[in-house]
């Protein structure tokens, strides 16, 4: 099987190319990344090689030439501009990366007969509830242009899935855990780095807010289920929130677990926060009849666990600038600030 995989150079697409190699061992794996990220490595070269593809291209996802796509039978469609500051900054090229080039990219692996396409949604589409677990028939409530991307690059896809092109959309919960291209600003990511660096964790909000949490190996499980996935299970187009029902925290608890597990650490909350809009449970009962094979196996202690030992092996003492870098907003706005990007995020 031929996967292309785009975005392979973030967070999340090194994780999910060293899992499909070891579970899909016939297939032949192809990177297309832009590379604003490619220098955010904190692994050794010997461990690197086992998150490389066997292909890498590197070129823009809106500007893709339809012969590429010529040969492949799955897509898993990563890249993203891909958190709300980022979305905030750089709202135009935010719609034409997230949502324009989805579209576009989706049109043509139809026409060249790509069978299984698989995009990277988000549960951050539910925003705010103060009411039950979101479920897929929940009415959606994006806050943000991230998430606004998501929601209507899925109503695209549902309109052009077919019996001959499966389209599934993972609704991921939020992501966590160990990458070579390790991120930063993400709530748990942020939390163990703080514990092991600093030995507080400081929480922005009041700590109330729920998220869904996923390790990157479960997010990368959950890709190999797609990309296999026939029609005949969920249908031609089906959009699925990804995760476990007993993964639903609130920020605070997040924080106690990290706490638990790093002696020493203490947690201060900034109780004159404004509530963040952004709260909501997710259920997940219609990925767990979809993908019973497929299901979260790592727990937030081993999430927590594997990060810590990550970030003191990388040894971030003293290297504030590395650890900086692992904030994707600051790679972006040092390559705008080089007069690398542009403000529509295209290499000058």
């Amino acid at each position: 099987m031929k996967i292309l995989i785009t975005g392979n150079l973030g967070y999340i697409g090194p994780v999910v190319v060293k899992w499909l190699h070891r579970n899909l061992n016939e297939s032949h794996l192809t990177g297309l990344d832009i590379g604003y990220y490619k220098n955010c490595i904190t692994t050794d070269a010997q461990e690197l090689r086992e998150y490389l593809p066997d292909e890498q291209h590197f070129g823009d996802v809106r500007n893709i030439n339809p012969e590429f796509l010529e040969g492949f039978d799955a897509i898993v469609h990563l890249a993203a501009i891909s958190n709300d500051p980022m979305g905030k900054m750089f709202h135009g090229a935010t719609y034409e990366i997230n949502y324009r080039a989805t579209v576009n990219l989706a049109k043509m692996a139809k026409q060249a007969g790509v069978k299984s396409f698989v995009f990277a949604s988000s549960c951050s589409v539910y925003g705010f509830s103060e009411t039950g677990a979101r479920t897929e028939d929940s009415e959606v409530n994006p806050l943000t242009t991230y998430a606004e991307s998501k929601i209507l690059s899925e109503q695209y896809l549902e309109t052009i899935a077919g019996e001959n092109f499966t389209v599934t959309a993972l609704r991921f919960s939020t992501a966590a855990g160990m990458s070579c291209r390790l991120r930063l600003d993400l709530v748990l990511n942020d939390f163990v780095f703080a514990a092991v660096n600093h030995g507080v964790i400081k929480i922005l909000s009041d700590g109330t807010p729920w998220r869904p949490i996923i390790d990157v190996k479960d997010m990368a499980r959950a890709i190999e289920w797609a990309v296999n996935r026939k029609y005949t299970n969920g249908g031609n187009f089906v959009a699925v929130n990804v995760g476990s029902n007993n993964s639903n925290y609130q920020v605070i608890d997040l924080a106690r677990a990290v706490a638990e597990i790093i002696p020493g650490t203490s947690i201060d909350i900034n109780k004159d926060a404004s509530p963040d809009k952004r709260s909501y449970k997710v259920n997940f009962d219609l990925f767990k009849s979809l993908a019973p094979d497929h299901q979260n196996q790592v727990s937030l202690q081993q999430t927590i666990l594997e990060l810590k030992e990550g970030i003191e092996k990388f040894n971030f003492n003293g290297k504030n600038k590395i650890a900086a870098d692992l904030i994707r907003l600051n790679v972006l706005q040092n390559l705008l600030n080089s007069n690398k990007i542009d403000l529509g995020l295209h290499w000058i």
